[in-house]
């Protein structure tokens, strides 16, 4: 399951980057609204589920709170979490 919220928590990092880095653009500079609703959907669907994903592995491998709470924030902060895969990756027990 950590190798689950690895790959989510990477592809909602890069959809964040596309939102930030390329729909914004496209939309204020160029007049393309239809760029930021696409995307932004995409990275609400992951967001959701990053977070969904990340609550069962709290519970399932006993992770603290303060954990828990450092590995959400990451994912509000652009390239968060990238730098939290390293943690994730020691995790994975299997």
């Amino acid at each position: 399951m950590i190798k689950i919220l690895r790959l989510l928590g990477n592809i909602e990092g890069i959809s964040y980057l596309l939102l930030l880095g390329v729909a914004m653009p496209m939309k204020y500079y160029f007049e393309m609204p239809m760029a930021v609703k696409i995307t932004g959907m995409a990275h609400g669907v992951l967001f959701v589920a990053y977070c969904l994903v990340l609550a069962l592995c709290m519970k399932n491998f006993n992770w603290t709170l303060k954990f828990g709470v450092y590995l959400f924030i990451a994912t509000l902060i652009p390239f968060g979490t990238f730098v939290t895969d390293r943690k994730l990756r020691d995790k994975v027990t299997d």
